[in-house]
């Protein structure tokens, strides 16, 4: 047996130990926007340092669990705290979760993260929808051997974020009176931010929004053919753009600010999936 799919299966394994809560619907929670699992109406928790052989999110605001519980009448599983490939995980560890809450039961992915803008106009506080990616600045997730148990050799990317999905945020967006900008996401490899030349050229080759997460894990969920929809709080303004320095505080608190609004669109979406 492929040893990632092993070890995925192990992990299935260790969870279903804990709960058989079935989500129709995963949602990763970007940095500063973790405090959303206290809007869901919760069932149980699990923390990633109780699953076997699953990565450890390190990184600042995350805690690390995966929270089952329900938003409105819909089945969710939330991670409270995800995994990035700055903290030194193989990007097979990085797209585990996301693997994992597919083969607990999810349909739906719904990506969150922060971002620094690089699009003229956008400012922090802003919600961007993700429309497309660029994801060549980190390792692909099916590099090396495929895992026919989730999917096709050379999966399609033509349309990674669900057109319906999109469509239900930017109807839901208006009623609820939440201004959503859209644009196409970049990853980096991180942890340190881009240099203004570097913002310059992803800003050239077509990118609105940079940030350390997301494309790995949507490239991941497609394969498996989970339907993704993603949205971007813009926290700060990207490196060259920005007057001040970076930093990892800013993102929180940015993140912080935003999540009202940002826990309105998401609640209404979902109970609208």
């Amino acid at each position: 047996m492929n040893q990632v799919y092993e070890k995925l299966e192990k992990c299935l394994a260790c969870v279903r130990e804990k709960t058989d809560f079935v989500p129709e619907v995963a949602l990763v929670l970007g940095s500063g926007l973790g405090d959303y699992a206290d809007e869901m109406k919760v069932e149980c928790t699990v923390d990633y340092k109780d699953i076997e052989g699953f990565p450890v999110s390190t990184a600042p605001g995350h805690v690390g669990r995966f929270v089952f519980g329900y938003v409105g009448e819909k089945k969710v599983v939330c991670m409270q705290g995800r995994v990035h490939y700055y903290e030194g995980y193989d990007i097979t560890d990085v797209v585990l979760p996301i693997r994992l809450m597919g083969l607990m039961g999810a349909k739906i992915l719904f990506l969150t993260n922060a971002s620094g803008g690089i699009r003229t106009g956008f400012h922090a506080g802003d919600l961007m929808l993700i429309t497309d990616q660029i994801s060549f600045f980190v390792p692909s997730p099916l590099r090396g051997e495929n895992i026919g148990e989730l999917g096709v050799r050379f999966p399609d990317m033509s349309n990674i974020y669900d057109d319906d999905l999109q469509m239900i945020l930017r109807r839901t967006a208006a009623d609820i009176g939440v201004a959503l900008k859209e644009g196409v996401y970049i990853q980096t490899k991180g942890p340190n931010y881009e240099s203004p030349a570097e913002i310059n050229f992803c800003r050239t080759i077509g990118a609105d929004a940079v940030g350390m997460s997301t494309a790995c894990e949507a490239i991941a969920a497609n394969h498996m053919g989970m339907k993704i929809v993603g949205v971007s709080c813009i926290s700060n303004l990207a490196a060259g753009i920005s007057p001040t320095p970076l930093s990892e505080q800013e993102v929180i608190d940015a993140g912080k600010k935003v999540a009202p609004i940002f826990t309105k669109l998401v609640t209404e979406s979902i109970q609208r999936f």
